[in-house]
C-alpha cells in the first residue's frame, strides 16, 4: 500500500449506542456477544446474547424513549472528533490529520471505520479510546477488535495505543471546573459530599488483574487533592 508521508489516523473509540429505538436490541445483542464481556465459549454466547437482548430490549427501549429515542454518544463524539481535529491541525500544522471514530457495538462500527482508514493511507494511527479507565471489557476489547479488523483488510501501518489516562492532569482539571462552583454551594450548608459513581465489574474480572477499580480510585483522589476543603467521599460502581 502507497503511504504519503505525514499522514496521521486518530481513532476514537468508545462503546457505541443505538441511535433508534429499533437499534436497542441489536446494540444489546453485539454487546452481549462480546468474549470480554461474557466469557462463554461460542455458539453458548451467541444464544445467551439474544436472550439478554431479548428480556433486556423493552426497558432498555423505555430509558431511551426518555432521552429522545437515542444515544447521545455519537454525536457527542462527533463534536470532540472536530475539537480534536482543529487542535491536532494547529500544533502539527506539516502533517496531515483526519480523526475517525470507532464504536464497538454499533455504528460505526470498528469493521466500518477500518475501511473508511485503509483509503486515507496513513503512515501512522493512534487508537484513543474515551474510556480515561483500562479495562479489558472496554478498553482491551476495542484494541482486540481493531487489531482483528485491520489485519482482516489489510492495513499493516504502525500503531500506536493510548491505553488510559486516569490521573492525566488536563483530565483532572476538567473535573474540577465541573466540580468547583457546586462544592462551593454545597459548603455554605455544611461539610460537603462527593459521590463518585462509575460502572462497576466482576468480582472475576477485578481478581483476574483488570486495573480499571483501581484507577478509578486514582482519579477521584486526583480530584480530591485539588480542593483545601474537608470531603466526605464514596466511590461506588454499580
Amino acid at each position: 500500500m502507497t503511504r504519503h508521508p505525514g499522514r496521521l489516523a486518530v481513532v476514537l473509540m468508545n462503546l457505541g449506542g443505538p441511535d433508534t429505538l429499533d437499534s436497542v436490541r441489536p446494540f444489546l445483542r453485539n454487546l452481549f456477544s462480546d468474549p470480554a464481556i461474557i466469557s462463554l465459549p461460542w455458539p453458548l454466547r451467541t444464544f445467551v446474547a439474544e436472550m439478554i437482548s431479548r428480556t433486556r430490549n423493552q426497558k432498555a427501549r423505555k430509558v431511551y424513549q426518555q432521552i429522545g429515542g437515542g444515544s447521545p454518544l455519537l454525536s457527542n463524539t462527533k463534536d470532540q472528533s472536530f475539537q480534536l481535529c482543529r487542535l491536532l491541525h494547529d500544533q502539527l500544522p506539516n502533517q496531515e490529520i483526519e480523526v475517525f471514530i470507532a464504536m464497538r457495538y454499533w455504528h460505526p462500527l470498528t469493521a466500518e471505520v477500518v475501511g473508511h482508514v485503509k483509503p486515507f493511507q496513513p503512515t501512522e494511527i493512534v487508537l484513543l479510546p474515551l474510556y480515561p479507565h483500562f479495562s479489558t471489557t472496554t478498553t482491551g476489547s476495542s484494541f482486540s477488535e481493531w487489531h482483528q479488523q485491520a489485519c482482516q483488510q489489510g492495513l499493516t501501518v504502525p500503531t500506536r495505543e493510548i491505553r488510559c489516562y486516569p490521573q492525566d492532569p488536563d483530565f483532572i482539571e476538567a473535573h474540577v471546573d465541573l466540580l468547583g462552583p457546586w462544592i462551593e454551594k454545597a459548603a455554605l450548608y455544611g461539610r460537603p459530599r462527593i459521590l463518585f459513581s462509575a460502572h462497576g465489574l466482576p468480582q472475576r474480572v477485578i481478581d483476574a488483574g483488570d486495573p480499571y477499580e483501581s484507577q478509578i480510585h486514582q482519579t477521584a483522589q486526583a480530584i480530591l487533592k485539588k480542593y483545601p476543603l474537608p470531603l466526605k467521599v464514596r466511590c461506588a460502581t454499580k
